[in-house]
């Protein structure tokens, strides 16, 4: 089949690449790395399948494991001197969730790498490491070091937000600038979830990854998709929920009380770009701007007709701000207000 834009792109009168692209033949028999669910068979869409042919793991030691962590990402076919851009994912998700706009960065030029968050994705955790958030960010610490080595343009989407932030305010020198998507950095952790027996911990996370659940996720988190769309884009989201390992580090992420770094948002010291779907029916827009206003040094845009996740819906416009983003040199005076 040709890699084309999706019907769904193709429909959008916004939607236009940054570059020329060069069309790419990918074959019906997509070969894909072997650590995969056989799953990954059954998605159509050829974005994913194309980006899913490039995940690889690379080893990452850590101090918190006695083996190195075989760690899953996609990995730049060229590398430069310039700040690579590195993206995260939301929460309970993949490299996957980069497979419109991965394509978009490379195609203008930027050395980009989407990285697995530990416990998420496909890495290699039959020797179950500890999830938490400490392990988290000195898991993705010791990837930067070991294989990407130079400062970063660090974007981080919905929960994907406060691992960037956590890890930009922990690790400075690693970050050159924050790109933050429909920011989920308010929560206060796992909450109630916490505190959950074990058992129910797991009964909970077994319906996490439930067709049913995941299909009312991307209801939310989309604005006008046909069922079918929607199911694949399902079947893509919950790929990585098919490892043997899923369910036991995810529950050790519930119980470990997750992500609270709103007290951390204004020790941000990088330049930070927020971008925040209009329609976003997950995140409030008045948190967008809240965020806006206690970052030190922040601007904020918008993209309208979009929900919450821009950067699967919209990533004509996501690649659009990052570029302008990372070329400006100057720093922005941030002067609370709104242009929601």
């Amino acid at each position: 089949m040709l890699l084309l834009l999706p019907p769904q792109f193709a429909s959008q009168p916004g939607f236009s690449f940054p570059s020329t692209p060069k069309l790419k033949v990918v074959s019906e028999a997509d070969v894909f790395p072997s650590f995969l669910p056989t799953e990954v068979q059954r998605i159509k869409d050829p974005f994913a399948r194309s980006l899913a042919t490039r995940i690889q793991r690379l080893p990452v030691s850590v101090r918190f494991s006695e083996d190195p962590i075989m760690s899953s990402c996609v990995k730049p076919l060229m590398q430069n001197n310039e700040n690579p851009v590195v993206l995260l994912h939301g929460f309970d998700s993949s490299c996957l969730e980069w497979r419109y706009t991965y394509p978009l960065l490379e195609e203008a030029g930027y050395e980009t790498w989407a990285v697995d968050i530990l416990g998420w994705g496909f890495s290699n955790l039959e020797k179950l490491p500890s999830c938490d958030v400490v392990s988290k960010r000195d898991h993705l610490y010791q990837f930067w070091k070991s294989h990407i080595k130079r400062a970063m343009i660090l974007v981080g989407p919905s929960l994907g937000s406060a691992v960037a932030i956590d890890f930009a305010v922990n690790y400075p020198e690693a970050v050159e600038k924050l790109v933050l998507i429909d920011a989920s950095v308010y929560a206060e952790g796992t909450g109630n979830l916490a505190t959950l027996p074990r058992a129910a911990a797991y009964a909970g996370v077994y319906v996490l990854k439930s067709i049913p659940l995941r299909l009312y996720a991307n209801y939310l988190s989309f604005t006008n998709f046909s069922f079918s769309t929607s199911l694949d884009w399902t079947n893509v989201g919950r790929l990585h929920c098919l490892l043997p390992w899923w369910e036991d580090a995810t529950v050790d992420f519930m119980t470990s009380g997750g992500y609270n770094v709103s007290s951390q948002i204004k020790k941000v010291k990088q330049k930070t770009l927020v971008i925040w779907g209009e329609n976003d029916r997950i995140i409030s827009n008045k948190l967008a701007v809240r965020l806006h206003c206690e970052l030190p040094d922040a601007i904020i845009r918008q993209i309208p007709d979009c929900g919450h996740l821009p950067h699967v819906e919209r990533p004509d416009s996501v690649v659009k701000f990052i570029v302008e983003f990372v070329q400006s040199k100057t720093k922005t005076e941030n002067e609370c207000v709104s242009p929601l």
